[in-house]
C-alpha cells in the first residue's frame, strides 16, 4: 500500500473559513493524500485557567489564557461540511481531528473514512468510547506517551468497536529538537502492538518525515501552513507549500527506492552488467596448446565471458587456439 501522505492544516487557517479552503487547495498542488484540520469547541477543550505551552506563548499574546486563543481559531460547524464538500470537489481526501465529545459528533455526521485521534486525547477515556462506538479505523498518535498508555487506549477502542488501528509516532513539541525524535520508536511499537505504524512529525524541515518513511511508516503527517510568518501558534512548526511538495516528492522517491527487499537484478541495472564486470583474457599473445597461468592470464573489462570466478579453473589448462592480447579466451 501507498504511503499516505496527511498535510496537516491544523488551526494555521487562524480561524479564516477562506484560508482553510486555500490550505485544501495548497495541500492538493502539494500532492499530499489527505488535507487535515483540527475541530474543537473552545469551552469544551479547555477551562479558563488552562494556560499555554511555552511555544504558543511564543507565537501568540502571551498574556491571554488558552481558552481566549482556541476561540480564535476554531470554524464554525457548518464550515466543515463546506470544506468536506470542497476537498471532495478537488480530488483530496478531508479529515479533521475532533478534539472533544461534541465534536466527534459533529464530525461523525460528515462521514470522514477514519479518524485521527490527538497524542492528548490518548488518556481521555470517554473521547475514545465515543470514538470506538463509530466503528471506523482509527490513526492515533502517541505523543507523551509511555507504552502503558498506549496499551490503555488501543485496548478501549478495540474493545468497544474500532476495527483497526495505526499508530503514529510523535514527540508533542514545537518544534521538536531532533535529538527527542527517537524514530527507532515506531519499530518498538510495531514488534510490541503488532500494528502498522507511522509517523507525526514536528521538526524543522523534511528530513525526519523522509526517514521515517524510509523505516516502513505507512502514514506521514506534516504540518503545513501558506505563510509561515503569520500569528498563530503552529506556523513556525509548519511547512510552507513549496516545502511540502518537496517532502510529498521525497517521500514518494523513497517509496519506491524500498522496493520488495529480494536481492536480484533490476531491470534498470542489467544491461550493464558486461560493461562493469570482467572476464579473464589475454594478457600478452598466448599461442595454440600454450598452458594458461598467472603470468599471461588477468581480468579485464567488459564482462560476458569466461569469469574471474573460474580463475583457478583456467589455470594448467591449454589454449585451444591462439589469443591476442586483450582477447577474451576460451575454456
Amino acid at each position: 500500500m501507498p504511503i499516505q501522505i496527511i498535510a496537516e492544516a491544523g488551526v494555521n487557517h487562524n480561524g479564516d473559513f477562506g484560508l482553510a479552503l486555500k490550505m485544501a487547495d495548497a495541500a492538493k498542488a502539494a500532492g499530499a493524500d489527505v488535507v487535515k484540520y483540527q475541530t474543537f469547541q473552545p469551552e469544551e477543550l479547555a477551562s479558563r485557567y488552562a494556560g499555554k505551552a511555552s511555544y504558543q506563548k511564543e507565537t501568540t499574546d502571551a498574556e491571554e489564557n488558552q481558552l481566549n486563543m482556541l476561540k480564535k481559531l476554531t470554524l464554525r460547524p457548518e464550515e466543515y461540511r463546506k470544506l468536506k464538500i470542497h476537498c471532495d470537489e478537488i480530488g483530496i481526501g478531508f479529515a479533521s481531528t475532533p478534539f472533544e465529545r461534541t465534536s466527534v459528533a459533529i464530525l461523525e455526521k460528515l462521514d470522514m473514512p477514519f479518524w485521527k485521534i490527538p497524542s492528548g486525547e490518548v488518556t481521555n477515556l470517554p473521547y475514545l468510547l465515543d470514538i470506538a462506538r463509530t466503528k471506523k479505523p482509527v490513526i492515533l498518535s502517541t505523543g507523551m506517551c509511555e507504552m502503558e498508555e498506549i496499551q490503555a487506549a488501543m485496548d478501549a477502542l478495540r474493545s468497544n468497536g474500532t476495527p483497526k488501528i495505526t499508530l503514529l509516532h510523535c514527540n508533542t513539541e514545537y518544534p521538536t529538537p531532533y535529538e527527542d525524535v527517537n524514530l527507532r520508536a515506531m519499530a518498538s511499537m510495531r514488534e510490541r502492538f503488532g500494528v502498522d505504524v507511522g509517523y507525526s512529525d514536528h521538526t524543522p524541515g523534511i528530513e525526519v518525515p523522509i526517514a521515517a518513511a524510509a523505516l516502513g511508516a505507512v502514514v506521514v503527517e506534516k504540518h503545513f501552513t501558506l505563510d509561515r510568518n503569520m500569528e498563530g501558534p503552529d506556523h513556525k512548526a509548519s511547512l510552507e507549500p513549496g516545502e511540502l511538495a518537496a517532502m510529498v516528492t521525497a517521500v514518494r522517491h523513497i517509496e519506491k527506492a524500498l522496493g520488495s527487499g529480494e536481492k536480484r537484478v533490476s531491470p534498470s541495472e542489467a544491461k550493464n552488467r558486461d560493461i562493469a564486470r570482467k572476464s579473464l583474457v589475454a594478457r600478452q599473445a598466448i599461442a595454440r596448446g600454450e598452458v594458461f597461468t598467472e603470468e599471461n592470464l588477468t581480468a579485464k573489462r567488459p564482462g560476458g565471458g569466461v569469469s574471474p570466478m573460474r580463475w583457478f579453473e583456467a589455470l594448467g589448462t591449454q589454449a585451444k587456439r591462439d589469443f591476442g592480447e586483450d582477447e577474451k579466451i576460451e575454456l
